[in-house]
């Protein structure tokens, strides 16, 4: 089961809707009640004082006075009301900043996604006209435009767009590069959906975040820009009022009286303020339709299940690995989804025990909390895990690092996305063995040639120059097993490590591990859905279904008399057993997501000898014979038939 896969399902869909997560934002609701008021006033102020605009001068006797009962924000120069003003000034404002930011998104966006997405001459193109626009002297340009268009304030700002576009056409493309590289970009290829579809419908959302939010500067600097050139007194006509033709006013009495540049330098300072804080808002909600918060710490606590003590060493005295009771659930919003219920096993020292499924019965999630690294909003909520005398369960985050990599190693399924591809091979294992056995520079370098001979990669000291791209698969599978035996481990979890693989290599794989194994004396915790790997490494088998151990056997035991009908079915359905001339047996539905487990045996719905007692009864795990475990509670009928025993 994949780390994907031990996750609640969430999609953007069943996330709440974006408006929603913006509006839980006492930010936003503070920034878009501003900017919703100065929106408003553009629009409604030159209606209800049409003569402000064209006012030439007001009460003289009473101008330049500061706020009174009268005026409440005083009289300009010309004894004219600051807040009428102010207010109608706003239109003019409002209107340069949109005209700005639709030529800029006009412009930028469509660019920046083309260049990112097709690549090739069209991006060298595209990205040598923005690199001569930012060599180009945007207010030369701009002064150039007023000069031919004087007092033109919507050609001054559709050239300050044209201008800034070029800026967010880069980010947008930087954006686009990694989403187009993306499996689910090229799998809506392959289905036939043209790209336009699939750039603004697959591409566009998961960039957003960096739009609205270069958006949101953009939009600030062109109010910033309008302000400007409105002080200069270029695009916005005499006597009309506007914020930056306010501060002009301002200035040139700021001698005699100071407060008059207040009012339309805070109206100005506010509305940048908030464009910005909005933008970031913007983001954070954009962002979380396709992310899972992450915690800073899992709460983690142990505690007993009342279950059957798991099977494996006498009393599980000499266990190297035990865990009881586990529980593990995922978080979202204020709802909690069980993935582990009550998981129980143990791992004695120098034995390979094998954790078998279909994928979504919770393999890889059982794996990942003995090492603490449950992903997204991953809790342990009861159980323990008993490593070496400690409860790993119940242990610090500072702590748990120092068993990781020394005490317990990890084999991922997916070697080359656990290599990072900017370090060379060498490097990466010379500073596993640097952290783990405090060696020098120079001896950790001599070792990492030791763990790939360890590992029998032809030519190591080639191979250790190498970086992770220039590794076949089965190169890198071995570079990741040695990766993990840099700290000498008591306890290897080796996580589908055959998976990718072919036949021939899968089979050196495995017979690598059992050379390993007898020569490091460590044991080894399989993750597989493959019976074929688990009979040819393992000792032991655990049987995991939705969440729950369903059986825990001996192979001998297991293969020849399995006593769980899950363990039956996947048994007569594996595909090494296959003939010729037989269909092979399938297993009828699909294992139920967490969060909709069926009530009683998780199994039931898809047994063949399930009763109401099934449906109605939460059923423990049982020990039916010495050593083995079973939650069924008809094993005897199971046992009795030979549907799904094999020769081991």
């Amino acid at each position: 089961m994949s780390t994907a896969e031990a996750l609640p399902a969430r999609t953007v869909d069943a996330a709440p809707r974006f408006a929603r997560r913006l509006l839980r934002n006492p930010m936003a609701l503070v920034c878009l009640a501003f900017l919703a008021v100065v929106i408003g006033v553009a629009v409604i102020a030159p209606v209800l004082w049409p003569d402000v605009a064209a006012q030439q001068a007001g009460d003289l006797l009473a101008a330049k006075r500061g706020p009174s009962g009268g005026h409440p924000l005083g009289t300009d120069a010309l004894g004219r009301d600051m807040l009428d003003r102010l207010l109608v000034g706003a239109r003019p404002t409002v209107i340069g900043v949109a005209e700005a930011l639709v030529v800029v998104l006009a412009v930028g966006v469509p660019l920046g996604l083309v260049a990112g997405f097709f690549g090739g001459r069209l991006d060298r193109i595209i990205s040598w006209i923005a690199d001569l626009m930012f060599a180009t002297p945007a207010i030369v340009i701009i002064l150039v435009v007023l000069s031919v268009f004087p007092q033109n304030m919507a050609a001054a700002m559709v050239t300050f767009g044209v201008i800034a576009a070029p800026g967010l056409l880069r980010i947008v493309r930087s954006a686009t590069l990694p989403v187009r590289q993306e499996l689910y970009v090229d799998a809506a290829l392959v289905a036939g959906l043209s790209r336009s579809y699939i750039i603004v419908r697959h591409v566009l959302p998961r960039i957003a975040g960096p739009v609205i939010v270069q958006a949101s500067l953009l939009a600030s600097i062109a109010l910033q820009v309008q302000a400007g050139l409105s002080f200069l007194q270029l695009v916005v006509p005499i006597p009309a009022p506007s914020w930056g033709g306010m501060v002009a006013d301002g200035m040139q009495v700021i001698e005699q009286q100071p407060w008059l540049v207040v009012p339309p330098g805070l109206a100005i300072a506010l509305t940048v303020l908030a464009l910005g804080l909005l933008g970031d808002a913007v983001r954070d909600a954009t962002t979380e339709g396709w992310t899972v918060a992450i915690p800073r710490r899992p709460h983690r606590r142990a505690a007993s299940s009342g279950q059957a003590q798991p099977i494996g060493s006498d009393g599980d005295s000499g266990a190297l690995l035990s865990i009881d009771g586990l529980r593990v659930a995922y978080s979202a919003r204020d709802r909690k989804t069980t993935i582990l219920d009550g998981v129980g096993f143990t791992v004695d020292p120098g034995e390979t025990v094998g954790i078998v499924g279909e994928s979504g019965c919770g393999k890889t999630t059982a794996a990942m909390a003995i090492l603490g690294l449950l992903q997204g909003t991953g809790t342990i909520e009861a159980g323990s895990i008993r490593f070496g005398g400690r409860d790993l369960a119940a242990l610090p985050e500072r702590e748990l690092r120092k068993v990781r990599g020394k005490e317990i190693g990890l084999i991922s399924q997916e070697p080359m996305v656990s290599l990072n591809p900017a370090f060379r091979v060498g490097w990466q294992l010379a500073e596993a063995l640097r952290q783990h056995r405090g060696l020098s520079r120079k001896d950790a370098r001599a070792g990492a040639i030791d763990l790939l001979r360890q590992v029998q990669l032809p030519d190591a000291e080639a191979v250790a120059r190498r970086y992770p791209h220039e590794l076949s698969g089965g190169m890198a599978q071995r570079v990741s097993i040695a990766r993990a035996l840099a700290g000498r481990p008591k306890l290897l979890i080796a996580d589908e490590p055959t998976t990718a693989l072919d036949v021939t290599v899968q089979a050196e794989i495995l017979t690598l591990l059992r050379k390993i194994q007898a020569e490091e004396g460590m044991a080894i915790l399989l993750v597989t859905h493959d019976w074929g790997v688990v009979a040819d490494i393992c000792d032991r088998a655990i049987v995991m279904y939705a969440g729950q151990v369903v059986e825990h056997a001996d192979l001998d035991s297991m293969f020849r008399r399995p006593l769980h009908p899950y363990t039956e079915s996947l048994l007569a359905s594996n595909p090494y057993h296959a003939l010729d001339d037989e269909a092979l047996p399938t297993i009828p539905g699909d294992v139920p997501k967490p969060g909709e487990w069926p009530s009683g045996c998780h199994f039931h719905p898809r047994c063949r000898y399930a009763t109401a007692e099934c449906r109605e009864v939460v059923i423990p795990l049982r020990n039916p014979e010495p050593g083995r475990l079973t939650r069924c509670i008809h094993h005897e009928t199971v046992a009795r038939s030979d549907s799904g025993a094999v020769s081991v």
